[in-house]
């Protein structure tokens, strides 16, 4: 047994030697770089961007499509930014408006999800730190299977970085399909509680084509015009030099983290129009509207997230969201990220100096 044990521990010791052998690299020497620009503030005012693809898990209704994001830059004082989005298509990509057009007992029109936003950042406090940035070190040499097969090296280099303490002030409007039956079922009701005015209930059941009763499923649209107001944080890198041996390093990005308080006090949810059907699927009686009172909506909610861009001429942004949207009580949880390529960027000065001959 000692005999096993002692050659054991061998092995081990061998393995460990050479591992922190390996460790010791050859090309892991000092380097010198010269300083081309370190200009936190001068970063683009005008940042438009084209979102290919993004996706929203929103319990209200799962969706993906494309999207546009423009952001200004108003000097040290203010920022401002747009952003729409919609879904490609009803299959995939808008689950709920799929979902009725293959599931839905009623005869409303399935809405597609629309989404805008508009808002602006008042600057509480910009400034300026000294900071320090990591920077990789690459070789053209380093090109194709030899980069992916290496541990890069990097370097600290110090640099200024812009932070940005803000105010958030802006609006929101969104609209979408949703499935009524999960929101009926989640909040204790049933189909007996969405009654017309005259005080008819909807029902339960109903027929299809081959005379089989199948339940009754409530599907409707939903709408909010609303407003957020948070604050957000922002860190401001625009640096480039030029190192001994390597590639020229650059770190300008512009990263931001926010939160807000979302609050719709107009959130707007269609009747049902139904109309009911016979043994053979037929219409039978008269189309009427079942009034979607008892529905309990939330009108407050909050979110969390970053947004990260790139100050050049054309680059690519990212932005994770998550949190809870005023929306149907129960249904408000949603989760985003959106990617924005490309990213065209312009500082909007565009004169020249002139001088008569």
């Amino acid at each position: 047994m000692n005999y096993r044990f002692l050659l054991i521990m061998t092995a081990f010791a061998a393995c460990t030697g050479s591992l922190f052998a390996q460790g010791e690299r050859k090309d892991k020497t000092a380097v010198t770089y010269e300083e081309l620009y370190d200009e936190p503030y001068s970063v683009n005012k005008l940042f438009i961007g084209i979102q290919p693809l993004y996706g929203e898990l929103f319990v209200t209704n799962v969706n993906a499509g494309f999207g546009m994001e423009a952001a200004y830059y108003y000097k040290d004082k203010a920022d401002f930014r747009a952003h729409f989005r919609k879904t490609y298509s009803q299959q995939f990509f808008d689950f709920s408006r799929d979902l009725a057009y293959k599931q839905s007992s009623m005869d409303n029109r399935a809405e597609v999800y629309n989404y805008f936003e508009l808002g602006g950042t008042y600057h509480v406090k910009d400034f300026e730190q000294s900071s320090k940035t990591k920077m990789f070190l690459y070789k053209k040499s380093y090109r194709g299977d030899k980069w992916a097969a290496r541990v890069p090296l990097s370097a600290d280099v110090p640099c200024k970085v812009r932070k940005i303490y803000g105010v958030r002030l802006g609006a929101i409007i969104w609209d979408s399909s949703t499935d009524l039956e999960r929101v009926i079922e989640k909040q204790g009701l049933t189909n007996a509680d969405l009654k017309t005015a005259e005080g008819v209930p909807l029902p339960d059941t109903e027929f299809n084509d081959r005379g089989e009763a199948i339940p009754v499923h409530p599907f409707t649209n939903i709408s909010s015009m609303g407003a957020y107001i948070g604050g957000s944080m922002s860190w401001i890198k625009n640096v480039a030099v030029n190192f001994d041996k390597f590639e020229e390093g650059i770190d300008d990005l512009i990263f931001t983290a926010y939160a807000d308080i979302l609050l719709s006090p107009s959130i707007s949810i269609d009747d049902l129009v139904y109309t009911n059907k016979g043994p053979n699927g037929e219409a039978v009686g008269p189309t009427m509207t079942y009034l979607v009172d008892p529905i309990k909506t939330k009108i407050f909610g909050f979110r969390m997230g970053i947004d990260g861009r790139f100050n050049r001429q054309f680059s690519w942004s990212y932005g994770i969201e998550t949190g809870y949207r005023p929306s149907i009580e129960g249904r408000s949880y949603y989760a985003l990220l959106k990617i924005s390529f490309p990213v065209f960027g312009t500082n909007l000065d565009y004169k020249v100096e002139s001088f008569g001959k």
